[in-house]
């Protein structure tokens, strides 16, 4: 199992083949079938995306998968003032979209996400200690100067 066995090299298709062939003994047709419905939400849509691919139902390149990312931002930028489940609809096709840019690029989106946790955390971590060295802290700034700080702290060596 290659999640288990990591250091294994292993065939990606031939893992999927042979689960395909698992599915079907359990009479779970379809591309999408024996998706497991518990994997966190941007793990399960790679995933998703993935087996759609699979089949055919994707694109010829990344530009066209981030046309794809462009065109959902723009329809949830459409509903901002609207109800909130149709944005959270939009929103959830833009994160949809956007794992299926990192799966073309050949990024695990999970990981991607983790890195910009860990950056976003540095640099947050980074501004607050700059404030602190001031006797100032964060909820005492406007948004101008965070902002002005958060620019200065990306600069920084260690914090790109």
């Amino acid at each position: 199992h290659p999640d288990i066995f990591s250091d294994v090299e292993h065939d990606e298709d031939l893992w999927e083949r042979t689960k395909e062939t698992e599915r079907h003994a359990k009479a779970e047709y379809g591309a999408l079938a024996g998706v497991a419905q518990h994997l966190p939400a941007l793990v399960r849509a790679a995933k998703l995306c993935r087996r759609a691919a699979r089949v055919g139902f994707d694109w010829d390149d990344a530009s066209g998968v981030l046309e794809k990312v462009q065109e959902e931002i723009g329809e949830l930028k459409a509903e901002l003032d609207g109800d909130r489940d149709r944005i959270e609809d939009e929103l959830g096709d833009v994160l949809f979209t956007v794992a299926s840019l990192a799966r073309k690029l050949g990024i695990d989106p999970e990981a991607a996400l983790r890195r910009s946790n860990r950056k976003f955390t540095r640099r947050f971590e980074a501004m607050e200690a700059s404030l602190a060295s001031e006797g100032k802290t964060m909820g005492e700034q406007n948004l101008e100067t965070l902002e002005t700080l958060w620019q200065t702290v990306k600069k920084q060596p260690g914090m790109r």
